[in-house]
Order: C-alpha cells, then structure tokens, then sequence
C-alpha cells in the first residue's frame, strides 16, 4: 500500500506550497493529461492517465511509494476523494482543496449560488438532470461527454431556459457562452464544462432578504403541508371530485414525487395536485383539454412558487411528444387514458373511479400491462365542530398500479 496518498485539486491558479511540496515527494502521479503535464510533477514519477478511478485507486493500493492523484477543482466535490476512500481500497488521503467548477462557473456568471441545485449529468443520469433543471430556477450541471449543454437542450424542449456554458474552465482556452435552451443544440461545445441553468421564478422568492439558512431548496419555502386546503386553489371555484385535498393527499402518497422525477397530472383542473408534487421537488407536466384548467393550474403555480409545464390539449393523443414520466396521475379520461398512459411504462400510476364497476375496468386494464394493482375505496366526512354535524361527503375508488421491473 502507498506509504502516503494526497489529493490535490486544480483549478488553474499556481499550485500552493503544499501541492507542491507533495508533488515533489511523489513516486506515483495519477490524472488527466493536462494534469501529468504540469512541470511540478517529477519525471522519474511513474504516471498513470486517470480514466477509471477505481483501476487507480488499486494501482495506488499496490503501490510502494507516495503517490499523488491531481483532479480538477475541488476533489471532495463530486470528485475523486469518495472513490479513494472506498473500504475495498483502505486508503488514508490527505485533500489539498481548489476551488471547485462550480464555484468558478458560478464567479464568472457574477451570480450567488447558495440557492442553487447541483446535479451530475452522465449519459445514465441525464434525463433525471434534465428534470431538476425543468423544477428549479437555478441549477449547475457538472456535464460528460454525451450529457453535454447539447443534450441539455435538446431534452429540454418546450421548456425555456437560460444557458450560462463555461468552458475548460482554469485554462487558456476558457470560454463564457449565454444561449438559451433552445439554441444549445446547435453549437459544439467544448469538454470540461460546467452549464447553469437559469429558469425565471414564478411566485416566491427561493431565498429571503439577506440570505438563506441552507444551501440549495429551502425545504420550508411555502405552506407546511403535503396538500393545501380546497380553498387555496380554483379562483374560489369548487374542485372537480378527483382533486379533494384528501384524496391528494392519498395520491402524492402512492406516488412519491421526488427530485429527479418527471410527474405527468393528465386532467389537471385546478392545478392542485401538480402544484404539489412540484412543491416536493419533482418537475410536472400538467396538462388538460380545457384552456381555462390550464390557466388556474399556471395560476396556483405561481401562488406557490413553483414551475410547471403546461400543456393544452387532449389525453390520449397529446401525450405522445411528450417526454418519458417516472409517476403518472390521471385525473380524468377514464380506461382509455390510463391504458395509454401504461404503455409508456412510468414506474407508478394512480387514479380514481367514481363506482365500482368503473374500479374493476381500470385495474384489469393496468393488470394486463403487467402493473401490480391496489384499490382502495376512500370516504371523507366532513364535520362542522361547533355542532359536530357532517357538512360534506366525499367517496372515491383510489386505484394505484406499480410497476416490478421499474420497482421502486
């Protein structure tokens, strides 16, 4: 095992005193070629190109020796450092920090980036990017090569955003581009890259007067509570039977909307559900046949703060150019909807029938896309306290199927 393993981030300012001091010691350098062609590094070093990590990190396990891995940034920061602490290696690191892409990418915007998500783009975890950058107002993409600002924007599409493309950052050829979503596609931009990814805001602002307390979302921006009241939504119009806040409440808990998530809300009507399962971090589209549905769910969108997409048209047929869902409610369209909407294969769908019959048509129908279905028959009653009489009656068949291949 290497008698003495450091990591030192670069971000291409001089390296420090004790970068170089380590460099000097070392008997084995590993990074990227730009990294192993620093003249700091000693030539009787031996050098190893850094692709995999892990192929690394056992080389430098086996290694008699100090050994010294260069990386980009700040290490610790979605970097090498978790890779070399693994426990199949047993190496002790000491982390020589710089300033991370993002911070850079962030300094060369101008802009604060407290309240900023960050998320790390690969080809295997693009899309689920694409969706926080579809929810939230500002976020950072650390990209790669295949999951770059062109497939950013391709993905992105009926979405507009802001682009801020920050190139090789640290070198010569660094380079600062502004383009919007749509226009990302058409460019070739080069590796490394950093993309921040501004949305304009829809209603609260994301971080008070004088700065927040935590970094990125803060979890109590807007109302305490998975669901709002009835009244909070509609203009003061009543709600349609599938939107009472407690089958809402039913609904987003069967579904589980999370960061990363793309929720479809087929039937939105007031926009309640959609609201909220933005409001846990998910991005939605909500879409409904009725313009002025459409129009309220905008509504209660800003209200809360949150951003969707709306979409105006009819379910079945509108549902076919839009992106692939993680978690689907259907408000309304009955059997012919929801079977559609399971041929798109989202790991989970609910819905709700108004009698029994209508239950047991929906369930076969999930049952022969190959979903595992539960149905639940729920009765809310309301009372009024001061005289303890009921004042509303509401009874619905919750229907959720799950998908086992996409489980959980």
């Amino acid at each position: 095992m290497a008698d003495r393993v450091t990591v030192i981030g670069w971000d291409g300012s001089p390296l420090t005193a004790a970068a170089r001091g380590a460099l000097g010691a070392a008997t084995l350098v590993a990074g990227a070629a730009h990294h192993l062609d620093l003249p700091e590094v000693p030539q009787a070093a031996e050098r190893i190109r850094l692709g995999s990590v892990a192929l690394a990190a056992r080389r430098i396990a086996g290694h008699r020796g100090t050994a010294v891995v260069l990386a980009d940034g700040d290490p610790g920061f979605f970097g090498v450092v978790r890779t070399l602490r693994a426990p199949e290696f047993g190496l002790e690191v000491e982390v020589v920090p710089a300033v991370s892409s993002v911070a850079a990418a962030f300094a060369r915007a101008g802009m604060p980036w407290d309240d900023a998500e960050v998320v790390v783009a690969h080809r295997r975890t693009l899309r689920r990017a694409v969706n926080v950058c579809r929810a939230h107002a500002k976020v950072a993409v650390l990209t790669s090569p295949g999951a770059g600002p062109a497939e950013l924007g391709l993905l992105m599409e009926g979405v507009h955003r802001t682009f801020v493309i920050c190139e090789e950052l640290g070198t010569e050829r660094e380079q600062v581009h502004v383009v919007t979503s749509d226009k990302a596609a058409d460019h070739a931009w080069r590796d490394p890259n950093v993309v921040i990814v501004i949305g304009g805001t829809t209603g609260a602002a994301t971080v008070p007067e004088g700065g927040g307390w935590i970094a990125g979302r803060d979890p109590a921006a807007g109302p305490r509570g998975w669901v709002q009241p009835d009244a909070q939504y509609g203009d003061g119009a009543p709600l349609g039977e599938g939107e009472t806040d407690l089958l809402r409440a039913a609904q987003l808990a069967r579904l589980g909307p999370r960061i990363g998530d793309l929720v479809w809300d087929i039937g939105c009507g007031s926009g309640a559900f959609a609201t909220e399962a933005a409001r846990a971090g998910a991005a939605v589209i909500a879409v409904d046949r009725d313009l002025a549905a459409c129009v309220r769910s905008e509504t209660a969108a800003r209200k809360f703060g949150v951003r969707l997409q709306i979409v105006h048209g009819a379910a079945p047929h509108v549902l076919e150019n839009l992106p692939e869902p993680d978690v689907v409610r259907v408000g309304g369209g009955g059997v012919a909807v929801v079977g559609a909407v399971a041929d798109r294969r989202p790991q989970r769908i609910v819905t709700h029938a108004a009698t029994r019959d209508a239950a047991e048509l929906i369930g076969r129908d999930l049952t022969e896309h190959g979903y595992q279905v539960e149905c639940a028959l729920l009765q809310s009653v309301e009372l009024d306290t001061r005289a303890w009489t009921e004042t509303e009656r509401n009874v619905a068949f919750l229907l959720s199927g799950v998908l086992p291949e996409r489980a959980p």
